[in-house]
């Protein structure tokens, strides 16, 4: 029996969970008030705070941290890197620490999860992280050499639901096209082909549709007639970018269901919703070229999945490339500890960082 302890960190919380082999025994979603974090500068600077909180909650548990078999993270930023599981070396943390690569909650994971498996028999990894990069060539050029295309999106959520629909269809994910759509807080698309994501959208630094609260593809002479108006600092664009885009920039909330009830009395946040939609599909569609059109599936997850309205207006407007399921929902927890007892158990590779 392998026993799996999985950490997601997350903006202002850290979701946390036990497994024994494939079998969850619990889990919790540790809230971090904002107040406690506001003493923290750098994200980093959080370790310590969230793994107490973390070792908190396996003593709650009756879990012997000398007793497990791995500790898992999310995963943060380094160098792009192929996907798959990775064992956490001091490369990896270097690189995460660094904020060369980027920063996020996520960073604090690996090294909460490295620090935890210090002297014990465990061993620590990271499942399919962010910077995951498998993009095939005419996938990376931007328009312009300065801005380059990257795989930047939600590469756990996205193989994970690629995965899972071919385990439970009898099919092997290495010789399948299928497109994934995650609808989250943030949302990113991506397109499978023998294994690999050759291609996806990058939300957070302004690619594909918009969402709650990211901007999305903004038109370039726009975005610059903005900069150069010097009515916004630097930090402000970025938040028109992420943060302040989108559902937010438009309603004002980036709450879906609030939005949805908004939609039921307001045209406004009505058409606003359908075009988010609307950009959603229209990306999908887009990633499609990737395989000439040659796609078996269509697979939607994320918290937004559970709209039937919303994800309506998809399979209207998909349908015709190729049939869709439905996974709504994260499954950011059980693709971890898969992708750990696969690795544990000899079924995939283990992976690490080198110089």
């Amino acid at each position: 029996m392998k026993k799996i302890l999985v950490i997601n960190v997350g903006s202002t919380s850290t979701k946390v969970a036990y497994y024994e082999d494939r079998d969850c025994k619990c889990k919790a979603n540790l809230e971090h008030p904002t107040e406690e974090l506001a003493k923290f500068g750098d994200v980093m600077e959080q370790k310590d705070y969230r793994r107490e909180k973390v070792e908190q909650f396996c003593r709650e548990n009756g879990i012997d941290i000398k007793s497990l078999d791995a500790i898992t993270a999310r995963g943060g930023h380094t160098r792009p890197i192929t996907g798959g599981v990775y064992e956490i070396n001091d490369i990896m943390l270097r690189e995460q620490a660094s904020g060369e690569f980027g920063r996020h909650p996520s960073d604090v994971g690996s090294a909460i999860a490295y620090k935890m498996a210090e002297g014990t028999s465990a061993k620590a990894f990271v499942v399919d992280p962010p910077v995951t990069d498998e993009y095939f060539p005419l996938a990376r050029y931007g328009g312009h050499p300065l801005m380059p295309r990257q795989s930047r999106f939600h590469a756990l959520s996205h193989k994970a639901t690629a995965k899972r629909y071919c385990r439970e269809n009898g099919l092997d994910y290495e010789h399948i096209n299928l497109i994934t759509i995650h609808l989250g807080g943030g949302s990113s698309i991506a397109m499978h082909s023998n294994g690999k994501m050759i291609d996806g959208t990058n939300g957070i630094e302004g690619d594909g549709p918009f969402s709650t609260n990211r901007s999305g593809v903004l038109i370039a002479k726009y975005l610059a007639d903005i900069i150069y108006s010097e009515k916004y600092t630097k930090e402000e664009v970025y938040k028109m970018i992420q943060g302040k885009g989108g559902l937010m920039a438009y309603l004002g909330e980036q709450d879906v269901q609030k939005c949805s009830e908004m939609a039921k009395t307001d045209p406004h946040a009505r058409e606003v919703l359908e075009a988010m939609m609307y950009q959603t599909a229209k990306f999908a569609a887009g990633v499609s070229v990737a395989v000439n059109g040659k796609v078996d599936q269509i697979l939607i997850t994320g918290g937004i999945a559970h709209s039937k309205w919303l994800t309506d207006i998809l399979k209207e407007r998909l349908s015709f490339i190729a049939p869709i399921t439905l996974y709504p929902g994260e499954n950011e927890m059980e693709s971890l500890s898969t992708g750990t007892y696969e690795a544990l158990t000899g079924q995939v590779e283990i992976k690490r960082i080198e110089d």
